[in-house]
């Protein structure tokens, strides 16, 4: 599946260190030690995509820009990373969609995964170096069911009430053998892991399970369902927490680095696909666990099937310009339920306006401004990578961008009260002729993603 297109980015000039991030599975801030292949570090980032049945909302949006920044600091400490992402571009919500609205359920999620597409590349979202539907991922898929069966850590479910004999489910008990435990991840007692098996996609009261919390690896064939050749598990199609576990570890070595996603994914969707890797190879899937906090609108956490959505199309088809949502989500920490409102878009795009007049005076500042630019950039580098390095603490690196714009405008005020400017020229001035890009300039779009060029101020 084709990913979106990389940003131009202008990288710093990468500074050794380690990036700090809180871990679900250990329940603290740790530091993400990175392997070493050649002599360079190197890190690789799983997150968990979409299921297209429709467009990109604020709460999509937080999830993947928390996890474009984790990339970018990593980049900036020199390390090469690898990013997988999947798409379950076959799945019930989506089947249910389709059916809902009279649309196949392909076409549905080719148009839904093209906005997602759009939409991210408008946020200027780092693209994942495999970007993979579980459509394309059921030729993996099968033969790693057919592994957990024969080991005895699958089993099949006799049909009841007229469905079919042979799906496939995971067995938790079974799985305990290979060192993995249910619910270890987000340390959930047992009410809490069964209230929310049932609320995201489970099946608890399946009849025929061994145990409610067994998860459905391999669905046989049901009329006017899609379907795949599955081997001797017979035609039908994956479960969820399966695909998953197979792409990741096709193009990451496990334990790879990092696993991430929204915290409404740690259980069950992270636990069963940890133990799903874990019964497949005897690894650990990853070394650590990240997870976004829920955004909410009107009350609720944003949600497709509550309809409480704030879409990035809409925002961007009604002239919002597209660093100002992202600034907008970075205000708050990626950890944190947060409540979208409209006065947060208009501090974002205060903010935004802020900024670029900066970056346009430290662009072409000259002269005796040239050197009070100059500290300030540099004291903006040294800001950001201090708190985004510290668990990504987005609200400390927009506090630092604030205070680079306040100094470099009141110095450039300044400098025009000093005498140091020539009002007959452009030069220096918040809506002046820029020159190359300063380093605060740089430094704000390496890390944070926000372009402050002027011919993108809308």
């Amino acid at each position: 599946m084709q990913s979106w297109p990389t940003p131009g980015l202008t990288p710093l000039e990468p500074m050794p260190g380690s990036v700090h991030l809180y871990d679900t599975a250990a329940r603290a801030v740790v530091p993400v030690e990175l392997a070493e292949e050649s002599g360079r570090a190197v890190a690789g980032l799983y997150v968990c995509g979409i299921t297209p049945y429709d467009a990109t909302h604020l709460g999509h949006a937080a999830t993947y820009l928390a996890f474009d920044l984790l990339i970018r600091q990593w980049r900036d400490t020199g390390a090469a990373v690898t990013y997988v992402q999947n798409v379950t571009d076959v799945d019930d919500p989506l089947l249910e969609r389709a059916e809902a609205t009279g649309v196949d359920w392909q076409d549905l999620a080719v148009e839904q995964t093209d906005l997602f597409r759009t939409d991210m590349t408008a946020l200027r979202v780092l693209p994942p170096d495999h970007y993979i539907g579980a459509v394309e991922a059921v030729p993996w898929i099968v033969p790693a069911v057919e592994a957990l069966v024969t080991a005895g850590i699958a089993y099949r479910v006799p049909g009841t009430g007229g469905e079919p004999d042979g799906d496939v489910y995971f067995d938790v008990e079974a799985a305990r053998s290979t060192g993995w435990r249910i619910g270890a991840l987000g340390g959930y007692d047992p009410d809490q892991l069964l209230a929310f098996f049932g609320e995201r996609g489970g099946d608890p009261d399946r009849p025929g399970k061994r145990n409610p919390l067994d998860a459905l690896l391999w669905r046989v064939a049901r009329e006017g369902e899609p379907q795949w050749p599955g081997g001797v598990l017979g035609a039908g199609r994956p479960g969820w927490h399966i695909e998953c576990s197979v792409i990741a570890e096709r193009f990451l070595a496990t334990p790879f680095t990092v696993q991430g996603g929204g915290n409404d994914l740690i259980f069950p969707h992270h636990d069963m696909s940890a133990g799903h890797a874990q019964a497949l190879t005897g690894r650990p899937l990853a070394h650590h666990f990240a997870h976004t906090g829920m955004v909410g609108f009107e009350g609720h956490k944003m949600s497709k099937s509550r309809g409480n959505l704030v879409l990035v199309s809409r925002l961007r088809e009604a002239g919002v310009d597209p660093a100002a949502i992202r600034i907008a989500v970075l205000g708050q920490h990626y950890r944190s339920a947060w409540e979208y409102t409209d006065a947060l878009l208009t501090v974002a795009q205060d903010r935004l306006a802020r900024w670029r007049a900066a970056a346009a005076v430290a662009d072409a500042a000259t002269g005796p401004l040239r050197g009070d630019v100059d500290d300030a950039d540099t004291r903006l580098v040294e800001r950001l990578r201090d708190r985004l390095r510290d668990d990504l603490d987005t609200p400390g690196a927009l506090a630092a961008v604030d205070a680079w714009a306040a100094t470099v405008l009141g110095a450039r005020d300044d400098a025009a009260i000093d005498g140091d400017i020539d009002h007959g020229s452009d030069t220096a001035t918040d809506t002046g002729t820029a020159g190359e890009p300063s380093l605060g300039r740089r430094a704000v779009d390496a890390l944070l993603g926000v372009d402050l060029a002027p011919e993108t101020a809308s």
